[in-house]
């Protein structure tokens, strides 16, 4: 078990470390699935494994892609081998978990929260850097640019939304034991604050929309006014004390209203991160139309939007086109609308499944992943895939069948 649980850990860190160290979460992937086998055959009678059809729901997405290499050009096929080789942990990571037995209560604490400690770690690094270099990186943010983070700042917007649900969930249950309690208390209060300093869209949204359906389930479920109060005057009142506090949070709110005020003149798309995101969802539906069912293959997206692009929008500059920042369009414009539905199928199968069990764990971070899908291709990158991917399986691990009840929550 414990080796499962340091591959695992790699994978975890390995979002931290893609600059140095770009092939840690692939050690870790490669270390479970080998872990996993070797716990089926030699212990495979003795413990119970979830159904085959919430994990194997998972390689339809990687088989969407795959199959895509049907509608792909040759001159584009070198490109077609990488995007299956980004996909595979959609085959090997679901079998993986699926092989292995139940981790405990414990392993499961430990797993988020380290999550919890290497995204507090990557904040104090990136707010030591932004002290360094205050004044240069708040001009940044009139311009669409954050302060560095690593992994990129998308990404790990989303990364500290989810350290900051975990961190909440295992104090709610009584996970964190009362020595540790405090620095988790800290750790989670801290990251709040950090997400508005770090004001990127994506994670604000989730952070904020999370908040709010928290705020309903302790009204309707468990009719704790008070909480939900106290939850709702957080809500109001951070953003308020961020504008005031945090130049970062100012700047980014300005820059985004010029944004936005912008998206009816094309040329401005050359310029501005909102208004060529728009223009980019345009070309993407034409593009669908054209090619409704299968669509043009992924590795064949960047020429087919491209010649649109030209077409139809010539104020805007050839170094400004930009694929559609949306995953589901993302899938439309590679996979065509039969694609789309598979991968909604595949992606969403294993979270319908445990219903109505109690999973809060795996309930925010699709929300959390689902949100992104709005404004990003979140799954186009090797980071994006281990996050949305990884987090998943290790919350449906909450669920497996245990042999004997812990006293515990199992964090799902």
């Amino acid at each position: 078990m414990m080796i499962a649980v340091f591959f695992c850990g790699c994978i975890i860190a390995g979002l931290f470390t893609t600059p140095f160290f770009r092939v840690l979460p692939s050690i870790g992937m490669v270390g479970t699935l080998i872990t996993g086998l070797l716990c089926y055959g030699l212990h495979r009678a003795s413990y119970q494994r979830a159904p085959w059809t919430i994990y194997g729901s998972f390689v339809l997405v990687f088989g969407i892609h795959l199959a895509s290499g049907l509608v792909t050009s040759t001159a584009n096929w070198s490109a077609y081998e990488r995007d299956v080789v980004l996909q595979l942990p959609f085959l090997s990571l679901p079998f993986a978990f699926w092989l292995l037995p139940p981790l405990p209560t414990r392993y499961l604490q430990l797993l988020w929260l380290w999550l919890l400690g290497l995204t507090l770690l990557g904040s104090l690094v990136s707010t030591g850097n932004y002290l360094l270099h205050t004044q240069e990186i708040n001009e940044s943010y009139l311009r669409s640019k954050v302060m560095p983070t690593e992994p990129d700042h998308i990404r790990f917007s989303l990364i500290v939304t989810l350290a900051v649900v975990a961190g909440s969930l295992l104090l709610m249950h009584h996970n964190v034991g009362p020595r540790l309690r405090p620095w988790v208390l800290g750790a989670v209060i801290w990251l709040a604050l950090y997400q508005h300093m770090l004001a990127v869209r994506s994670g604000l949204l989730t952070l904020y929309v999370l908040g709010g359906i928290t705020c309903l389930w302790l009204l309707i479920r468990h009719r704790d006014y008070l909480r939900a109060l106290q939850v709702a005057a957080v809500m109001l009142v951070l953003p308020i004390v961020s504008y005031i506090c945090f130049p970062t949070f100012q700047n980014k709110y300005a820059n985004t209203r010029e944004d936005v005020g912008r998206v009816e003149h094309t040329e401005s798309a050359n310029n501005y991160s909102l208004v060529g995101r728009v223009y980019s969802y345009r070309v993407a539906a034409m593009v669908i139309k054209e090619n409704f069912l299968l669509g043009v293959g992924k590795a064949d997206m960047e020429q087919e939007m491209a010649a649109h692009y030209q077409k139809e929008f010539p104020n805007i500059r050839q170094e400004a086109y930009i694929l559609p920042h949306n995953q589901y369009l993302y899938s439309a414009v590679a996979f065509g609308i039969i694609g789309v539905l598979l991968f909604i199928i595949g992606f969403y199968y294993a979270g319908i499944s445990i219903w109505p069990r109690y999973a809060p764990l795996l309930a925010a971070h699709y929300l959390i992943v689902t949100l992104s899908f709005l404004v990003e291709y979140t799954l186009e990158t090797q980071v994006g895939v281990a996050f949305s991917l990884f987090f998943l399986l290790l919350a449906l691990e909450g669920s497996k069948p245990v042999s004997q009840p812990e006293a515990e929550w199992r964090p799902a």
